[in-house]
């Protein structure tokens, strides 16, 4: 047995007198021994167990042998350093607690019949004037260009980590980043809000996909 489950076809081997044989679905086995014989019990992927019969063993005639599954060694780990931009995810915080003052503010219990100068689920001012002075923003200021997907996924990392990490081939990774681009969802890694984090991920589940369809083919 193993972890309560029986183990079929494991090999049993008297070692004193060189005879075996498998168990059968339910874990059984018969074999011939003598007591202080020494029996093995291998199979594939388990530990290699082996006990020493006693005159014990031989009376009760059903000895429960268990064995533990060999633990799965590593190859190789790989850990790759990512820069994040703390900086935007300040600016999407400080965002969000402007947002948060206004509602708490609207939310904010009221006495009946009193006028206490505040408008009730009134207008963010703050946001609004954003909004405003992008609106009016000089012809002389220079836009920021938007970087297209492709170049920020090129920029962002690395060639092993699409070869090691993702697992693609080097002549894949232009065909794998057009993919990419084609999904909605690239878009996001491109706004203020986005990090490597993001794009990170975005880019494992698309390699999974990627993987597949080319399986397919």
């Amino acid at each position: 047995m193993s972890d309560n489950f029986f183990l079929q076809n494991v090999d049993v081997i008297n070692k004193n007198t060189q005879t075996g044989t498998r168990t059968n679905e339910k874990g059984e086995f018969i074999l011939s021994a003598s007591v202080n014989d020494s029996i093995l019990f291998y199979v594939k992927d388990y530990t290699l167990k082996g006990i020493k019969l006693s005159l014990q063993d031989l009376e009760t005639n059903n000895i429960i042998v268990r064995i533990e599954k060999t633990p799965e060694e590593l190859k190789e780990v790989i850990i790759h350093r990512v820069d994040i931009d703390w900086g935007l995810d300040k600016k999407w915080e400080q965002q969000k607690s402007e947002e948060a003052g206004v509602r708490r503010r609207a939310n904010a219990l009221k006495v009946q019949g009193v006028n206490n100068g505040t408008i009730e689920n009134g207008m963010d001012f703050v946001k609004i004037g954003k909004k405003l002075a992008g609106l009016f923003k000089g012809k002389d200021e220079k836009e920021i260009p938007e970087r297209e997907f492709k170049e920020l996924a090129t920029s962002s990392f690395d060639q092993k980590f699409y070869t090691e990490t993702l697992q693609l081939k080097k002549e894949e990774i232009n065909a794998f980043l057009t993919f990419c681009n084609f999904d909605p969802e690239s878009k996001k890694t491109l706004s203020e809000n986005s990090n490597d984090l993001i794009l990170m991920d975005f880019l494992y589940k698309k390699s999974i996909e990627f993987r597949k369809i080319h399986a397919a083919k």
